[in-house]
């Protein structure tokens, strides 16, 4: 009869520390993807756990397509992805939620000899798409009919990424018909344009701008966009100057989209974790009001809605 007991309690303790074990291993949770999310996944996290302290996060940067990648093959609980959810990725049971907007923007060094005409006129859709996928304008001087020839240096990202392909559908284009010299992740295309005065190449907003005072980077500066192609920037063009700016002009619908995108969480299938969909559900409601501070624009409420009804 002992014996039997003992049995008996053993195997309860045995189930009993396999829950315990699986509930503890479900306390965590893995991101990879977008560098374009990474600082607000960052900020997210950092926040959800003063309120869930049982929490731990994983995340990673390397790409919207690492993200995208990781997501489908479960190595990760959530990718971060930054360009729209094309068909073939849903057909392979892609989920996903929504979370917030932010720009991809044309950037240069601050030490370009052409810097004082470029934020007079700008350049057009036209100019860039000769520059980036065309290959047609070869040399700065030729975009302000200068008798100087310095050539230009145009540089992409060399991962797959969310900014290289929302650049390109700016000009009709994908990443692959981007030219130039290929640069890994965000950090990394931000820290050789700066240091390139004849360069050219486009990055995340959050890596153009410090979010803390505002200002533009040390060493970084933005190409304004003419968009009514009219050879100047008018005034309601110009909103470069700050990072409030930009956002506004963002969430304003001035700055074209794209380049402004969505950002998004995508799982293969809706997640089964329920600390993931608890996690997700915060993102979508309280954690909503770090998205200004963290630097991004927030989506409308409508669209909240029919995400938080995703994961009902």
């Amino acid at each position: 009869m002992k014996t039997k007991i003992t049995i008996i309690l053993i195997a309860a303790l045995v189930l009993m520390y396999g829950c315990v074990s699986k509930k503890k291993k479900d306390q965590t949770i893995s991101l990879s993807g977008a560098f374009a999310l990474y600082p607000l996944a960052v900020k997210w996290a950092d926040e959800y756990k003063k309120l869930h302290p049982e929490i731990r996060f994983n995340i990673s940067g390397g790409g919207a397509g690492k993200g995208m990648a990781d997501a489908l093959a479960g190595t990760v609980d959530l990718g971060m992805f930054s360009r729209e959810i094309s068909d073939e990725e849903k057909n392979k049971g892609v989920w996903w939620v929504g979370l917030t907007i932010d720009a991809v923007l044309p950037t240069i060094s601050d030490k370009n000899p052409y810097l004082d005409s470029i934020k007079v006129h700008g350049l057009t859709k036209k100019q860039f798409k000769a520059i980036f996928i065309d290959g047609t304008i070869k040399d700065w001087g030729t975009i302000f009919n200068s008798k100087k020839k310095n050539e230009m240096v145009v540089y992409t990202r060399s991962d797959a990424c969310g900014a290289a392909e929302t650049w390109a559908k700016y000009m009709g284009g994908k990443q692959e018909n981007l030219q130039g010299t290929g640069i890994y992740g965000d950090p990394g295309l931000a820290e050789t344009v700066l240091q390139d005065p004849l360069g050219i190449a486009y990055n995340n907003a959050n890596y153009v701008y410090d979010i803390k005072t505002g200002k533009k980077r040390q060493g970084i500066e933005v190409i304004p966009i003419d968009i009514n192609e009219n050879g100047k920037i008018d005034e309601n063009e110009n909103f470069y100057g700050t990072f409030e700016q930009v956002l506004k002009s963002i969430a304003d619908g001035i700055y074209p989209s794209p380049p402004a995108r969505e950002l998004y969480f995508v799982s293969k299938g809706k997640p089964a974790k329920e600390s993931v969909i608890d996690f997700i559900k915060w993102t979508l409601t309280d954690g909503q009001k770090f998205i200004k501070e963290a630097g991004y624009v927030p989506i409308n409420q409508s669209k909240i809605d029919g995400y938080l009804e995703k994961l009902k």
